[in-house]
């Protein structure tokens, strides 16, 4: 089980190495465009953030690890909202802007919502599947959310930007490359080694996904964020989370349906109703102080709940 182990660190080093070059190489070049700050942001960073997640879900549904699939997406958006804001909301109270308020913390909700509704086959007699045409739907929805972004970026009146990079382009095409072969052979690596550790400790694949994959693919948004909050630039830091989560759902699960279609374990339906209710309940926290901000008692209770869960989850096992 130990060279296991050692691969997976590996293959996180890789995965996080392989997002930082991405980032570095696609923000280079974007500012050689003339593309804003506010464009590589909501784009660039919560893609580039995004990216192991992806690399992962791509491999583990090509595969077929339905539960890693799964696991990865739903507990990587769990952690980011438990432990990241959690942790973020400890170190500096998180004021938020309205538009994130009634937007895009409720669109997060509703992705959660969605991915519930379809994968569980409600309306159908078959039996619990996220298909081809619901990846496709989710798809469908993640183009609609990049049309509000780019609304936003149009109301924006510093949609311009001043800032040069004089790294050459031959350097930049350089970082992306090294940046999609960190992240395809970090994800290959994570994904084949996780599995196995599950078989040789007697885990669950869902378990696995749920806990170590999410954890290691969401490094990217907790060193973002918690720079971020340390920067005292709380928008960056939740603006970084809630997109993330939104992009986990609509992008990166829909890729993996539309790859191969992902059988839903049902037993991921209590993971979901944690991600609904953290959701909902960073929404109420906006409104239960003066300003809207998520205050340090209610980032302490989230970063409780979280560490309570998993507790739970793995005593489960046993």
């Amino acid at each position: 089980m130990f060279l296991p182990g050692l691969y997976i660190i590996i293959g996180f080093i890789l995965l996080i190495k392989g997002a930082d070059w991405m980032v570095g190489g696609a923000t280079a070049l974007a500012k050689r465009k003339n593309i804003s700050d506010l464009a590589i942001g909501l784009t660039v960073v919560a893609f580039g953030t995004s990216a192991p997640e992806l690399v992962v879900n791509v491999v583990a549904s090509y595969q077929n690890y339905p539960d890693i699939v799964f696991g990865n997406v739903i507990g990587s958006n769990n952690f980011n909202l438990f432990i990241i804001l959690g942790v973020v909301g400890i170190i500096l109270p998180v004021s938020v802007q309205s538009s994130t308020v009634w937007i895009e913390i409720p669109i997060s909700f509703l992705a959660a919502l969605i991915i519930w509704i379809l994968a569980n086959n409600f309306f159908l007699v078959s039996h619990p599947v996220l298909s081809r045409f619901d990846g496709i739907i989710l798809l469908f929805l993640f183009i609609l959310f990049l049309f509000y972004i780019y609304r936003q970026m149009k109301k924006d009146v510093s949609i311009q930007t001043k800032s040069v990079d004089n790294k050459s382009l031959f350097t930049i095409w350089g970082l992306i490359a090294l940046g999609l072969t960190g992240l395809v052979a970090g994800g290959k690596i994570v994904v084949n080694n996780a599995v196995e550790i599950a078989q040789l400790a007697g885990l669950s694949e869902k378990i696995i996904g749920l806990t170590i994959i999410a954890a290691g693919t969401s490094l990217p948004e907790l060193v973002t964020s918690l720079v971020a909050a340390l920067k005292k630039n709380s928008d960056i830091a939740i603006g970084n989370i809630i997109g993330s989560n939104i992009f986990n759902i609509l992008l990166i699960i829909s890729l993996s349906a539309i790859i191969h279609p992902v059988n839903y374990n049902p037993a991921f339906n209590t993971d979901l109703y944690l991600l609904l209710g953290g959701t909902g309940f960073i929404f109420i926290a906006m409104f239960t102080g003066k300003k809207k901000k998520l205050d340090r008692w209610e980032a302490g209770v989230l970063l409780a709940t979280f560490v309570l869960y998993t507790i739970y989850l793995v005593s489960k096992e046993n």
